[in-house]
């Protein structure tokens, strides 16, 4: 059995790099009849080579990136006894995001790996857009996919590779397996759990803002407060006017009451008799 696999994956091996000789043979010969150099060609050909190696090291590497994200996503999310530290699950997520930029149109199991993981942690948000991508979204259907980039048509490869040979991959295997019935089953239900806690977000009632809006609420009181007391402060000199009015008054009155208590001074009635008799005589 075992060396039957090995005569078939020979054979595949033995095909592919045919058809790159072959291909790198008419080239050559058409360069060597436009009378180009040899050793030009030789170059050329040898700085083709480790481009393509280059290429297919940094698809290789996207690829192993993606099934070493489902592998840590699976024993996150899996419903046992363990208990995961929250630096885990973010670097968990961090390694899923940085698939999705490194690899044009990522396969949607990565989306909803990655929705799930943010809708464990509580980031509903965030689950919601990737829940609903794989969802709502007909681009993310893998029947739309006619034209795959280089790195997705790597990844679809050692994918098919696993579902054909398990056991040579089992843990990997098993992780791919799981996260696909889970997102079949259960995408809907995390999608609607997610979008109900986000719009029951957004129609909050003041009275039942969280913290940090109520520091905002309390600071918008306090800037009221000040407002008001430099309404106060502008209309002060009002009040300060009548309030020196009525000091005005009072000293006045002290005044008069002193005039009374004090015997050498004589009443205003006495100095007024006084003036009037000396302008009449």
């Amino acid at each position: 059995m075992s060396e039957g696999k090995n005569e078939t994956g020979l054979v595949k091996v033995v095909r592919e790099k045919g058809q790159y000789l072959l291909a790198f043979g008419v080239i050559a010969s058409l360069l060597v009849v436009a009378n180009i150099p040899i050793f030009v060609v030789f170059f050329f050909a040898v700085f083709a080579y480790f481009m393509a190696k280059m290429f297919s090291a940094g698809n290789k590497s996207r690829t192993r990136a993606v099934f070493e994200f489902y592998l840590s996503a699976h024993e996150i999310l899996r419903d046992d006894l363990r208990r995961w530290y929250g630096f885990e699950i973010n670097e968990t997520i961090a390694r899923g995001e940085q698939v999705l930029k490194e690899m044009h149109k990522a396969p949607p199991l990565v989306h909803f790996a990655l929705g799930s993981l943010y809708n464990k942690i509580g980031d509903h948000s965030a689950a919601v857009k990737h829940l609903a991508y794989i969802a709502e979204d007909p681009a993310s259907f893998e029947g739309t996919v006619v034209y795959p980039t280089p790195e997705l048509r790597n990844y679809v490869s050692v994918l098919r590779k696993i579902e054909r040979e398990p056991a040579e991959a089992p843990l990997t295997s098993a992780a791919v397996r799981t996260l696909e019935r889970s997102r079949k089953l259960k995408t809907e239900t995390l999608l609607t759990q997610s979008r109900t806690i986000v719009n029951s977000i957004k129609a909050v009632k003041p009275e039942e803002l969280p913290a940090n809006e109520e520091t905002t609420v309390k600071h918008d009181m306090k800037t009221n407060g000040i407002m008001k007391t430099l309404a106060e402060l502008d209309s002060e000199p009002t009040q300060n006017g009548e309030g020196k009015m009525e000091s005005a008054k009072i000293t006045n009155k002290k005044s008069d009451t002193d005039n009374r208590l004090d015997p050498s001074r004589k009443p205003i009635t006495e100095v007024l008799h006084d003036i009037y008799d000396r302008n009449t005589a």
